[in-house]
């Protein structure tokens, strides 16, 4: 195969092996990524937001039923019952009763509102006598006309600077089951609001709640969806129309919507003491920023992997090519550039020698009845003298010479010198060969060689030059062998 060839197949072998390499790793890292984005956007909707509902759920239920259970037994309470049935004229022991409830309940507020005198009492004194037409008292009546026995209900407190408080709103009737008014104790709303503020930054969720037709209710201390607070409507809501098309009334369940281009788990459970949802909304983006890091974290090790086997693969690539290259240019018995490798080097040496017009001699070595010794005692020992030859010359040369085993027993040097010089040299060898004795099993074996000589001249090509040379070699060996003879060649550049 061409060593051009050679290398378009290495390289394609590089890019096959990165190509197979950078899919796999590719594929194994997206694969990993969906399959662990699907677990957990699925554990996120079944367990972890059903599971903060019902936490918050039971927290917010807990804080509740004692209130409940004081304002039922409110209603029940002989004291006053009979006290409102009476003629209520002195209002200091039912500000007395509802202190003590404020005081041994730990209530926030304790208040009684007559159906006959419509007075509200509470632990402080008369409030105010409420009235029909006053909006704020629109509770009372609506709780009177109800058909349930309590009402619980979110609503700003009179008596306390309008802070914002949960109501219990129980049915008081007389022992004829008469409508004598309305008790009830109030929760301050602010222990609810932490507590949806501290499942919040737990669950990196948004928690709040909303009523039946829609409009929020309660929300964290920063709001609920677009930071709106209690009485904005979920349709009014920019970042929540989109959920509207597939949750137009509060319903319970779990439920997937896209904001904004982000997507939304979200999980709604009915609080039934309430008459209201509660909403937990939890963003995908942040409920995936782990493993959506730990696919980056995947491709760039990918990457460095990637990186290091292909500069592996380009080192052990190059030192191949380096070897294949050496190996198609150099003469494995000898360790001399062979004909291939000559032919590169003295076709680049003769142009630089034309435009420097510097002289340029060819010699070629023909090592004497070869085939002989070869017969007489066996190619090995041929190799071994054609390894000592070679010896012979690399250690009479330059290193700017240029020196090949020409094939068989023929060797060929390009030297960068004069006539004069090169026969020289041509006769260091030839004496030196001649005089050396060349050790093979205990035996000393000799050889000689013949020369054949010429230099470069204008207009000379490689095979004009080697074609003179092997002629003066022709008659080195005819007029006796272990001799230099020279070949003229035209005039020299």
């Amino acid at each position: 195969m061409p060593l051009r060839n050679m290398l378009v197949s290495q390289r394609y072998l590089i890019f096959i092996v990165v190509t197979l390499l950078g899919g796999g790793f590719l594929t194994t890292s997206l694969l990993s990524y969906y399959v662990s984005r699907d677990s957990i956007r699925n554990t996120i909707a079944n367990t972890e937001l059903p599971l903060t509902s019902d936490t918050v759920y039971s927290e917010v239920l807990k804080d509740i039923l004692r209130p409940i259970l004081i304002s039922s037994m409110m209603s029940r309470d002989t004291f006053l019952r009979d006290w409102a049935i009476a003629s209520q004229k002195d209002p200091q022991p039912l500000t007395r009763y509802l202190r003590e409830v404020v005081t041994s309940y730990g209530a926030y507020t304790a208040f009684f509102v007559s159906e006959s005198s419509k007075t509200y009492y509470t632990a402080n004194g008369v409030l105010k006598i409420i009235h029909p037409d006053d909006p704020r008292d629109g509770w009372y009546y609506r709780v009177k006309e109800s058909t349930t026995p309590y009402e619980f209900e979110l609503d700003s407190d009179q008596a306390h600077h309008d802070d914002l408080a949960f109501f219990i709103n129980y049915k008081v009737y007389d022992y004829q089951n008469q409508f004598i008014g309305v008790a009830g104790v109030g929760l301050r709303a602010n222990a609810v609001v932490k507590l949806m503020d501290t499942y919040q930054q737990r669950y990196d969720s948004q928690v709040y709640f909303v009523d039946a037709q829609g409009r929020l209710t309660l929300t964290g201390t920063d709001g609920g969806p677009d930071g709106a607070h209690a009485g904005r409507s979920l349709a009014e809501l920019s970042s929540t129309r989109p959920l509207l098309s597939r949750l137009p009334t509060p319903h319970g369940g779990s439920y997937e919507y896209s904001s904004e281009g982000q997507g939304h788990l979200l999980n709604v459970r009915f609080i039934p003491e309430l008459n209201w949802y509660l909403y937990t909304d939890k963003r995908e983006d942040i409920a995936l920023n782990e493993v959506r890091s730990s696919l980056y974290l995947n491709l760039l090790i990918c990457l460095v992997v990637m990186l290091a086997v292909m500069a592996l693969l380009y080192r052990v690539v190059r030192r191949y090519q380096i070897h294949i290259e050496k190996m198609a240019t150099l003469d494995t018995l000898t360790a001399l550039p062979n004909r291939r490798g000559f032919d590169l080097l003295v076709v680049q040496a003769m142009r630089e020698a034309q435009r420097e017009r510097e002289p340029l001699a060819l010699l070629l070595f023909d090592l004497d009845h070869f085939k002989r010794l070869n017969d007489t005692f066996g190619h090995l020992a041929g190799d071994c003298v054609l390894r000592g030859f070679a010896h012979v010359l690399r250690s009479c040369l330059r290193k700017a010479d240029i020196v090949c085993r020409w094939g068989g027993e023929e060797f060929i040097v390009l030297l960068r010198t004069d006539s004069e010089h090169a026969q020289q040299i041509a006769e260091k060898i030839r004496l030196r060969t001649e005089q050396q004795a060349f050790a093979f099993e205990g035996q000393s074996l000799h050889a000689t060689s013949s020369v054949g000589m010429t230099m470069v001249g204008e207009g000379d090509t490689l095979q004009s030059l080697i074609a003179r040379a092997d002629q003066a070699l022709y008659r080195a060996k005819e007029s006796g062998r272990n001799r230099l003879c020279l070949e003229p060649g035209p005039t020299p550049p």
